[in-house]
């Protein structure tokens, strides 16, 4: 097929020898299957911001650093440069995810070089060395649903140990190799210590994948693993050997309302008191 233009630099420098098809096309970047010496790839070439469907979320964005200065302030006001910046700064944090992840062995594909928007990837493929299927467009037993299953919530804890939630979990962005599943696309993947929305972000992609299972194994619907997890991992006994139930048994202890209310009679007394004594200025 034709080269997109995107991918001809990374033919130049002789990262890739091929470009052979296109994988998929989706809300923020392009696949296509590329051929790099003897291995078969992928190459992820991501849209501009004008062409995506995909709204980068400020929730997204919280607990994200920028190192230098002059970029923060221009990613701050919105400016032509800042846009650009922000632009960089999404999709290296992709990157920066899948490095992290692959390196602590978590499964997903494995990242070898980023130039100019476009990512150098493993071609996750089936027992057929076919491209991979997405969760989605599998029907499955319930054997194998508790299977796959456990594997995920495994995957989402030791995201979670090393600091790393996904954000935008679901089936589609699972796919099934030739080893089970494998999770994909973390531009959006966010920083669990430093994210105001890290919670509700892990909830919501644990409740994704116990929906999903929970079609072909229903008794997957009543467990929650993310409360379960969020919980260890605020007290700080969160580690990836940690043998999680499934249950969550809420604190049935009702708020002192009371004793709150006094406390703030006692904090306005005492300031009143403090301005009445101060000297007359």
């Amino acid at each position: 097929m034709k080269t997109p233009k995107r991918i001809e630099p990374l033919i130049d420098c002789g990262l890739v020898d091929e470009v052979i098809r296109s994988l998929k096309s989706g809300k923020e970047a392009a696949v296509y299957v590329v051929r790099c010496g003897h291995e078969i790839r992928c190459a992820k070439v991501y849209k501009e911001a004008e062409q995506r469907s995909f709204r980068q979320s400020v929730q997204y964005q919280e607990g994200r650093k920028v190192r230098n200065s002059r970029r923060a302030r221009a990613m701050e006001k919105g400016s032509r440069y800042g846009r650009k910046e922000q632009e960089s700064a999404w999709q290296n944090a992709e990157v920066t995810a899948l490095y992290r992840l692959a390196d602590a062995g978590i499964r997903v594909p494995k990242p070898y070089d980023f130039i100019d928007g476009v990512l150098l990837m493993e071609l996750i493929t089936d027992n057929g060395g076919n491209p991979a299927p997405r969760l989605n467009d599998l029907e499955l037993s319930a054997e194998l649903a508790r299977e796959y299953h456990s594997l995920l919530i495994t995957q989402i804890l030791r995201m979670l140990c090393d600091g790393l939630i996904h954000g935008d979990l679901s089936e589609y962005n699972v796919l099934v190799g030739r080893d089970g599943p494998v999770i994909i696309d973390l531009p959006q993947a966010v920083d669990a210590a430093a994210n105001n929305h890290a919670r509700s972000m892990l909830l919501r992609d644990v409740a994704n994948m116990r929906d999903f299972f929970g079609r072909f194994a229903p008794e997957l619907s009543a467990t929650d693993y993310g409360n379960e997890m969020w919980k260890h991992y605020q007290s700080g006994e969160l580690h990836p050997g940690i043998q999680l139930t499934g249950h969550f048994q809420a604190s049935g202890a009702a708020a002192d309302v009371n004793g709150i209310l006094r406390e703030i009679e006692a904090a306005r007394l005492e300031y009143e008191a403090r301005q009445l004594a101060a000297p007359p200025g």
